[in-house]
């Protein structure tokens, strides 16, 4: 193969994976739904892209069956016309988890798989590597504010960190060397029927871990039994003592310290979380395990820690003035507003929050509208935005109205683009976070720069 096009080039596991077949030397393009800032990037970088699904679009060049490879997202629907245009020409078309598998079996992959933070400890970890001896490529679900980008090339370094995205099963195509399980609660029910079927899903991906490899779970998951003879298995905590655990957390002039204790008696003392948010000690907690594992010195551990910038959209604070506090964050299950509200009530206590909600996907809301509902009761204010659809088409009787009929009060809900008007005509509290994985973020930009001229 010398070129390979990708039909939803635009994802953030898509393009990380068109970026490594750039920096290979292979003719690189595809399409996708809509124009970002990340496909900005990409054809800024010399990759062809469109967004229009129209075959006759294809650049002439990938026109050959023997010299092309076809990547495509899961989130892409069948009736797709560049996606049955190749299927039917026979070029050889596969989905975008079997083709990053088909990486990680190239070196020693570290996958961090979980319902929530795997992006920020993918993120942690592969910094931690970089900010080490050992180095790594990477695959990541976020952009890394560190490196701005969402893919790491080391041409030293055999180790790749990996996010294991757990959707449509497509972590079960990867090979892992060590892997990290942040958490099994349940999510993707449109695609696993089951709270128990979607728990069996991680089973199944532990079982995969090679021989000589470690799983680093946290404490009170039931995976053990899952993996192989040979492969170790460690436990993580930052509430209680386990074989890699954090203790003596505490707030201290604005910043977050700790300290981190691991088997054989290793320890640090006093680390300096760069992203100071509690949620993320325990991201850090198994960051940091995996990261001496494979030979990371424990005084590059702690400026790496300290270094740490966090992902593009995990509570990323936009605007921070005396006047209001403007955070980004990709929250979109029920556990992780609570983890991330709970964050913001810590870092900011006796101070009004007004919270911006976008739910992500009918099948989600329809499971778990009561549990959003829990969760943002911790706000001051709550506004709701339609829900973003993605790959679904909408399901009868089910809206964000679900939601805010649960809240006290009269709560909002609007259309996307009635969103800047609406908090232009809003006295606006102290603190104002964003909450959602859909397309809620191309209003961050316009929201910040009213915020600002406050």
């Amino acid at each position: 193969m010398k070129r390979v096009y990708f039909i939803g080039i635009g994802g953030i596991g898509m393009s990380a994976i068109a970026r490594y077949f750039s920096f290979k030397g292979m003719e690189v393009a595809g399409y996708d739904l809509t124009s970002t800032p990340l496909t900005d990037k990409l054809k800024g970088e010399g990759i062809a892209v469109h967004f229009e699904d129209k075959p006759e679009l294809i650049p002439p060049s990938f026109r050959d069956v023997e010299e092309t490879l076809v990547v495509y997202t899961p989130a892409v629907p069948p009736s797709h016309q560049e996606l049955t245009y190749f299927r039917e020409g026979g070029y050889k078309v596969l989905k975008r988890a079997e083709v990053l598998g088909e990486i990680t079996r190239m070196g020693k992959a570290l996958c961090v798989a979980g319902t929530h933070g795997k992006t920020t400890t993918s993120t942690l970890l592969a910094h931690l590597l970089r900010s080490s001896e050992p180095d790594c490529s990477a695959f990541l679900g976020g952009i890394s504010v560190n490196y701005g980008s969402n893919y790491l090339l080391s041409p030293k370094s055999d180790l790749i960190v990996v996010e294991a995205d757990e959707y449509d099963r497509s972590f079960h195509r990867l090979s892992p060397y060590m892997a990290i399980v942040t958490s099994t609660d349940p999510d993707h029910l449109d695609i696993y029927g089951t709270p128990e079927n979607y728990i069996e899903s991680f089973k199944h991906f532990v079982s995969l871990i090679e021989s000589g490899g470690a799983l680093v779970m946290k404490k009170g998951l039931d995976l053990a039994s899952s993996v192989g003879s040979d492969v170790q298995v460690y436990t993580y905590s930052a509430q209680e003592e386990a074989d890699y655990y954090a203790s003596n957390i505490r707030f201290q002039d604005g910043h977050l310290l700790f300290d981190w204790y691991a088997p054989n008696g290793l320890e640090l003392r006093n680390l300096d979380l760069g992203v100071p948010l509690r949620i993320n000690v325990e991201n850090a907690v198994a960051a940091l395990a995996v990261a001496s594992l494979n030979g990371a010195s424990m005084e590059r551990l702690r400026a790496g820690i300290a270094s740490f910038r966090g992902a593009q959209r995990r509570f990323e604070r936009i605007v921070d003035s005396s006047r209001v506090v403007f955070i980004s964050d990709y929250a979109h299950h029920p556990a992780e507003l609570e983890a991330s509200l709970q964050s913001v009530r810590e870092l900011y206590r006796g101070k009004r929050i007004l919270g911006i909600f976008q739910p992500h996907l009918y099948s989600r809301t329809a499971d778990f509208y009561r549990e959003f509902a829990k969760s943002l009761s911790a706000l001051d204010e709550v506004v709701l935005v339609d829900i973003y659809p993605a790959r679904e088409e909408p399901l009868p009787g089910v809206s964000s109205h679900m939601i805010a009929d649960l809240l006290p009060g009269e709560v909002p809900v609007l259309a996307l683009d009635e969103l800047l008007p609406h908090v232009r005509q809003r006295n606006i509290p102290d603190v104002v976070i964003v909450l959602g994985a859909g397309d809620i973020d191309r209003e961050v930009p316009h929201l910040a720069e009213y915020l600002r001229s406050l």
